[in-house]
């Protein structure tokens, strides 16, 4: 496996990781508080953003070496798992508008790495 792939690879593992953190955040958002400060600062919220920090640092760790021209390729890829994770944890089913969204990133991501 080459350098550039690893990187690649950890750009698409940086994306999958913040995904969950979206997740984490609408879990928190679907949650009632008894103030807005509360709102903010709890441990799902706080944590969720903590990782979505990590997840930045580590992306910008991966275009060391990752072309920049790349990045959005790769960082599309977090639409399409955010997707999945939200009919797992809360069974949304996308729209067939949504489903054609995807197939679109997915050809992209395809064309691009032809």
């Amino acid at each position: 496996m080459t350098k550039l792939m690893q990187y690649a690879l950890l750009m698409v593992l940086s994306s999958l990781i913040s995904s969950f953190s979206q997740i984490m955040l609408k879990k928190a958002a679907g949650r009632q508080y008894e103030n807005k400060l509360r709102e903010y600062l709890n441990p799902t919220v706080i944590t969720a953003y903590g990782i979505f920090f990590g997840c930045t640092l580590l992306s910008m760790y991966a275009l060391k070496v990752v072309p920049l021209s790349m990045s959005p390729i790769l960082e599309s890829t977090g639409y399409i798992f955010v997707a999945v994770l939200s009919y797992l944890f809360f069974r949304e089913i996308p729209t067939k508008r949504q489903f054609l969204g995807f197939a679109l990133i997915f050809a992209g991501i395809l064309v691009y790495a032809m």
